[in-house]
């Protein structure tokens, strides 16, 4: 066995072990979320694209300060009609690799932290 075909394999034994590519990515479907079917979001794209994190940081005040949940500016709003499913039928997180959130987050070169508490795809009902 030559020396590259022995990393090789050892490469593939360890990502096996490691569970890394083992699992393909899930790619989400497009025209399965909510916001797919809608001309725009509770505000203009333009306005939400500038403006998105200064209505969450708002909505995120009154929740906290003041108990105000529901409003339309809200992180479970925003997940509940962003995220797209997959081919099963299964929601893809929206800051899974490429997804809604990812995406824009990435291009922008900002860190998304939102998702460390709260949830990735939309509740049970």
């Amino acid at each position: 066995m030559t020396r590259i075909s022995s990393m090789t394999l050892l490469a593939f034994a360890l990502s096996g072990l490691l569970g890394l590519g083992s699992a393909l990515a899930v790619e989400a479907v497009e025209g399965t979320a909510k916001a797919d079917k809608l001309e725009q979001c509770v505000e203009p794209t333009s306005v939400m694209r500038r403006n998105h994190f200064e209505f969450i940081k708002h909505q995120r005040d009154l929740t906290v300060r003041q108990g105000i949940r529901g409003s339309k500016h809200s992180l479970a709003g925003c997940v509940d009609c962003h995220a797209r499913k997959d081919s099963g039928g299964k929601f893809v997180p929206v800051n899974a690799e490429g997804q809604f959130c990812d995406a824009c987050h990435d291009y922008a070169a900002v860190s998304l932290k939102c998702f460390e508490c709260h949830s990735t795809v939309p509740g049970e009902k």
